[in-house]
């Protein structure tokens, strides 16, 4: 270590007091709003009793004429109006009479202010004066001066909060120690917590450093568990698989093409050695050979062009945006119609193009349905009947748009339709025909990358009907 340099970090030790100090600080404002909601909802409580019982007084001397002596502590049954009042809710009565002058005396005595004298001497029953804070010796009291009516005194009602604030200060006290405790102990737990994850980590990158000097991608990942550690653990696990994936498949492709670019090179080269001795055919073989050249370079610069497509997956780097895919469909529809001369006609389900705008990337959609319209063409040259292509929105698709393009070609057998959209499948009967072999995997590819499926079936009455859904389902009945 350098001198004067800060010695490395331990994570460890980052883990355990990251973890402490969030701890820390959830546990002490859990434990403030728990304490606040309990103490507000202790003294709403008690207000509300006292509120209550403030409401009961108030409409039993409005409905009934009681007098002072009605309410003194003098009733031997006890069940008068002043028993009444301090049964249930231990509240302190003390009794008025006019002038407010007392009649009997609360315990403790109650405090009687020109308030209070000037209720007594109300006319009107159930005239009250509220005092919230009323301190009585070294207690607080809340007071409440109910009138009885016609000058005749009035009955004060009081509740002592004091004694409510001290168990609620005793709370706050208890709650402070407990706070202490959990964080404490979250602090050790956290350190436990801490060996046990980085002990993992430590493993995971010893896996992730031996990929990267060894380049091997079949290694298996040694970590275990449901939590995040765990699941990274699988997730780099699959991410190892797909890596794996992606290179077989690339070096797949890479053998197709090769064993795909023989052929029309091969012909290439027999039809150049014969440009040799162009001088010596006969006018009809020299058309027929350049004819042939053209034919093949044609062929060649496709094929490449969606080999390139395939390998470097450039749909995916076109932004995503709104696509309707009904005008998708008729700008392809009027390119086919210039380039084939054929009948190619647009469906649009309830005619509403605004139906079919799905979140996609233009140019790639676009050479899927192209694609398939030229599939078609192919199989089917010289057919009368119109290739029909058929959008259907995701509202009326379940959830996922649906593009298909239906001919009355020959049609697909039964065997072959698994795989007709795998890379350079001819079906033997259409070997002899142009074209890569790339063209229906294209839009395989493209209905993957915008969640959908591709799919193919007979059509009833001959023909066949290819097509693909895009949506973030990926399935769609076909």
């Amino acid at each position: 270590m350098l001198p004067g340099s800060r010695p490395p970090s331990s994570l460890r030790t980052t883990f355990a007091v990251s973890f402490a100090a969030v701890a820390a600080a959830v546990t002490v404002l859990i434990g403030f709003l728990s304490y606040d909601a309990a103490a507000r909802l202790v003294r709403v409580d008690q207000r509300a009793v006292f509120d209550e019982v403030v409401r009961g007084l108030q409409e039993e001397v409005r409905h009934r004429a009681l007098t002072p002596e009605d309410f003194t502590s003098a009733d031997p049954d006890h069940d008068g109006p002043r028993d009444d009042l301090i049964r249930s809710t231990r509240t302190d009565v003390q009794v008025l009479g006019p002038g407010g002058h007392v009649v009997d005396k609360g315990s403790p005595p109650l405090p009687v202010g020109a308030d209070d004298r000037s209720t007594a001497d109300a006319r009107k029953a159930g005239t009250k004066a509220v005092h919230d804070e009323v301190e009585v010796g070294e207690d607080q009291y809340r007071v409440a001066t109910v009138a009885l009516g016609g000058g005749r005194g009035a009955v004060q009602v009081a509740q002592e909060f004091s004694d409510t604030e001290d168990l609620l200060t005793e709370l706050q006290k208890r709650t402070v120690v407990l706070v202490a405790a959990i964080v404490v102990a979250a602090g050790l737990f956290g350190w436990w917590l801490a060996r046990r994850i980085t002990g993992r980590l430590v493993r995971l990158t010893d896996v992730a450093e031996g990929v990267a000097r060894t380049g091997r991608l079949d290694t298996q990942v040694p970590v275990a568990g449901r939590d995040e550690v765990g699941r990274l653990g699988r997730a780099f696990d699959r991410m190892l698989g797909r890596l794996a994936q992606s290179v077989d498949d690339q070096r797949r492709l890479v053998q197709d093409a090769g064993h795909e670019l023989r052929t029309p090179l091969t012909s290439l080269r027999t039809n150049i050695s014969l440009l040799r001795r162009i001088d010596e055919l006969p006018p009809a073989a020299r058309e027929e050979l350049v004819a042939d050249l053209a034919e093949e370079s044609r062929e060649l610069t496709d094929l490449v062009n969606e080999l390139v497509d395939l390998a470097a997956g450039q749909q995916d780097d076109e932004p995503v945006v709104e696509v309707a895919l009904g005008e998708v469909a008729e700008d392809v529809a009027g390119a086919a119609r210039r380039r084939t001369g054929r009948v190619v006609t647009v469906q649009v389900a309830a005619g509403d193009m605004a139906g079919t705008v799905v979140e996609g990337r233009p140019a790639a959609l676009q050479r899927a349905v192209s694609n398939l319209v030229e599939n078609a063409a192919k199989f089917d040259p010289g057919g009368s009947a119109p290739i029909e292509i058929v959008v259907t929105g995701a509202a009326d698709a379940g959830g996922t748009a649906r593009v298909e393009v239906r001919d009355r070609g020959p049609g697909i057998a039964e065997e072959h339709l698994p795989r007709v959209f795998d890379r350079f499948y001819r079906a033997p009967d259409a070997r002899g025909l142009p074209g890569s072999g790339l063209g229906l995997s294209i839009v395989r590819e493209v209905a993957a990358s915008h969640g959908g499926i591709p799919f193919a079936r007979r059509r009833a009455g001959g023909g066949a009907v290819i097509g693909f859904t895009v949506g973030k389902r990926g399935q769609a009945a076909v």
